[in-house]
């Protein structure tokens, strides 16, 4: 859990920093391709000769998760408003509760209960309207949270499904290879030539690469493995608030303290539905329920 509350903290000031220094003064497509590069390189050292099955599937997890996810998200941006984007990837919670149950072979109603009341805290701290015509960018940011709901989640089952446990941090250059694998052709295609024009833009970048991507995916994805599928679910949405009190408490931005404070209470209560029952006549059932 501890993996996901300081990877949330790291990604709530990075959100930050893009929203000052790099949108609009940066193309987006190079932004991204920068980050995932540098997340490579980071990993790079510690790369191992891997079974060609384990090595093909990492590859596909870092093409969906962040590859895809990003060229749905970028493109969302064409088609809403960004209240309109944010409002619509507060559903995350929810698509990766029904994916972990689709591949377990089980329903768990706790988890989903919990990853609806995220959604309905995540709506009532973001809401602020839609326009009149917004169904294909709705459409195209869910393409973005099934993308990261399902890299989360196949990351997690890979992981435990491993018959022997394998040092994560060796396998992770794989995940950021096959990101890289969607980023490049996706800059090369869409991507424009606004560049970074100064060393505050380059010094975002660098933080973004290294530090956001290169150790906030791995620990994300090393703390998914570590939680429920309900927690991690409701952990996708606790963001909104850190992002909000970082803006507060740094941009000066005016926020609904009101709204924020009645979300931030709604999230925790739907951390507290993802809590283990516990059953003394069945002492495996606590653990049962956390997988």
């Amino acid at each position: 859990m501890h993996y996901l509350i300081a990877v949330t903290l790291l990604w709530a000031f990075s959100f930050s920093l893009i929203g000052v220094y790099l949108a609009g003064q940066v193309d987006a497509y190079f932004a991204v391709l920068m980050r995932v590069l540098l997340a490579l390189l980071v990993f790079l050292p510690f790369m191992r000769r891997l079974p060609f099955a384990l090595a093909v599937k990492l590859l596909a997890l870092g093409a969906v998760q962040l590859g895809l996810m990003y060229f749905f998200y970028y493109q969302s941006f064409l088609l809403l408003t960004v209240p309109e984007v944010l409002i619509f990837t507060i559903f995350t919670p929810v698509y990766i509760t029904l994916l972990y149950d689709l591949l377990q072979g089980r329903f768990q109603y706790r988890f989903l209960l919990a990853a609806l009341v995220a959604v309905l805290a995540a709506a009532i701290m973001r809401y602020q309207g839609l326009t009149s015509d917004y169904w294909l960018g709705f459409v195209v940011v869910q393409g973005a949270n099934l993308c990261f709901a399902l890299g989360q989640v196949g990351y997690k089952v890979l992981m435990a499904r491993q018959p022997v446990p394998l040092p994560q941090h060796q396998l992770f250059g794989w995940f950021y290879l096959g990101a890289a694998l969607v980023a490049v052709p996706a800059w090369w295609l869409f991507g424009a030539a606004q560049y970074p024009q100064t060393a505050v833009h380059w010094g975002v970048l660098l933080w973004l690469g290294l530090v956001a991507s290169g150790a906030g995916y791995f620990c994300w994805n090393k703390g998914a493995t570590q939680v429920s599928s309900g927690m991690l679910a409701v952990m996708n949405n606790m963001l909104i608030p850190a992002g909000l009190v970082v803006n507060i408490l740094l941009w000066n931005r005016n926020e609904n303290i009101l709204s924020l404070g009645m979300g931030s209470i709604l999230l925790i209560l739907s951390c507290m539905l993802c809590k283990p029952v516990r059953n003394s006549a069945k002492p495996g059932v606590a653990n049962g329920q956390t997988s």
